[in-house]
């Protein structure tokens, strides 16, 4: 192959690689969209009237285990391992701070993170493409007085551990792990303080299952 058709090839080779990269980003930013939550009556199915994102609860007898999740932990030492928290209902909410819907719902999440925080809820949050430093996070943290901790994940390697069995494909996006550590809600989208709470108390409201 000649110096000018290896060249042409090299170009070209990176245009297919950029836009891939765009596919993939447009992605996640079409999650990124808001919208209203309503609840069918007939199910136990949220939809949003916008956008495409919903909410699913899953019956006890058809949830999944969770898998190994972890990662350091946003503006702290240490680190975050779903492991340790069975026996809690977890709740990880995927977030940037670049997102409008994030930033609507993020009052919200805090407010029912202080209301059930005593009765063996833990919010989680899993910060992604917010870039490699945690300034904006940090800053998106102080702006809405978020008090619980967030796993800093600027590449979404740690989500990645939810790709075989529920994953957030979304962002923002809501994961509820019952008392067992088993999935038990998936949230597309942004969700409201009123619908967040009623999912997370009758979640935490379940019996664990008998060893």
């Amino acid at each position: 192959m000649s110096m000018s058709a290896a060249r042409k090839a090299a170009v070209q080779s990176r245009g297919r690689q950029g836009l891939a990269a765009a596919v993939i980003l447009a992605a996640a930013l079409a999650g990124c969209s808001d919208g209203q939550v309503t609840r069918d009556s007939d199910t136990d199915n949220v939809g949003y009237i916008e956008g495409d994102g919903t909410v699913s609860i899953f019956p006890p007898d058809d949830r999944d285990p969770a898998p190994e999740f972890g990662g350091p932990l946003l503006g702290e030492e240490g680190e975050f391992q779903l492991a340790d928290a069975l026996g809690d209902v977890v709740v990880l909410n995927v977030w940037g701070s670049w997102c409008p819907p994030c930033r609507k719902e993020a009052p919200d999440l805090q407010a029912v993170h202080e209301e059930l925080q005593d009765d063996g809820v833990r919010f989680v949050g899993v910060n992604t493409r917010d870039g490699q430093t945690e300034t904006a996070a940090l800053a998106y943290e102080d702006e809405f007085g978020i008090t619980y901790p967030s796993v800093f994940d600027p590449d979404g390697q740690a989500l990645l551990a939810f790709r075989d069995t529920i994953p957030p494909s979304a962002i923002p996006s809501t994961l509820v792990i019952d008392r067992d550590g088993r999935m038990a809600a998936r949230v597309f989208g942004p969700i409201g303080e009123a619908s967040l709470r009623e999912m997370v108390t009758d979640i935490a409201a379940e019996e664990p299952a008998e060893m």
